[in-house]
Formats: structure tokens, sequence, C-alpha cells
């Protein structure tokens, strides 16, 4: 059994996120992967695992703005793509902050479910990075991702209730 199937078997949301985060880095090799988890019923987004948590921490809720990035992402519902930090700076105003990371390219990979963005993986590397096969290899992604994301929201909703 995968870290991801006994972090949900076991009902540890925490382990969950961890195992997906880790299995984004293994899968891709990024320097730098995130997980963030959107609530489409109020537009807002969270960040709920970083591998560099000193820079990009877990954070509360802020809202989606309205950018070319959310409406490929989102609207779309396709992967965003950036190889230099010219692309990167367009979308993201953290850029700066980004390339002192060592990181000039980046995937945003959405997590669909029913046809609703629930999340992404974001993966961030050197310039140049995201070659065809390493987009490829992520696809492999969606699957574990949509399964712990799902996870997530049954958690966050028991936790309502």
């Amino acid at each position: 059994m995968t870290d991801l199937a006994r972090a949900i078997a076991a009902g540890d949301g925490a382990a969950a996120m961890e195992a997906l985060g880790r299995l984004a880095s293994e899968v891709t090799g990024a320097r730098l992967v995130t997980v963030m988890v959107f609530d489409p019923s109020d537009g807002s987004a969270g960040r709920e695992w970083s591998s560099m948590p000193g820079a990009y921490p877990v954070s509360g809720r802020k809202p989606i703005n309205p950018t070319r990035w959310s409406d490929q992402v989102f609207g779309s519902r396709e992967s965003f793509v950036a190889n230099t930090i010219e692309e990167i700076a367009e979308v993201f105003p953290d850029h700066e902050l980004i390339r002192s990371l060592g990181c000039e390219s980046v995937l945003n990979l959405p997590v669909i479910i029913a046809g609703q963005v629930i999340g992404t993986i974001n993966c961030l590397d050197a310039a140049g990075y995201w070659t065809d096969a390493r987009l490829a290899d992520a696809e492999a992604l969606r699957l574990p991702g949509a399964a712990a994301l799902m996870f997530h929201s049954l958690i966050a909703k028991e936790s309502r209730e």
C-alpha cells in the first residue's frame, strides 16, 4: 500500500497531503512543490502542503484573482506551464521570491473532480524544466491528487459539521 493510501485509510489528512506532496516531488523531480486546495463555493484557495515551508508556508485562505492564469486553470481546466521567469512574472506577483529559490519555471496541474477544479499541484524548477516528457510524467499525479484532495474535502466537511 502506498503512503497516500495508508494515510487515507487511517483518516490522517496531514499525512495524505504530505504523501501527495512527496509523490509529486518524486514524479517530477521539481525543486519546489506545493499543493493548493480550492473551494469553488466561495472562490478561495489555501496552501495545504509545501516542500519549502519557510518560503511557502501552509497558509490560510485567500480569494482567487481573475487573471489569465485563473482563466486557463479554472475556466479551461488546463495545466499552466511557464518555462521562463518572465512568463512567471506575467501572472505571479511573487516572481522575485520564486527566482530567489532557484526556480524559473512552473507547472500548475489542476486536480479535477466531476468537472470542478478542486486544487492544484504546483511544481517549480529551473528555467526550461518543463519538457514534453516531464509534463507527460506529471500527468500521473492526477489520480493520486484527486484521491488526496477529495479526502481533504471530506475531512474539512466533517470538521464543519
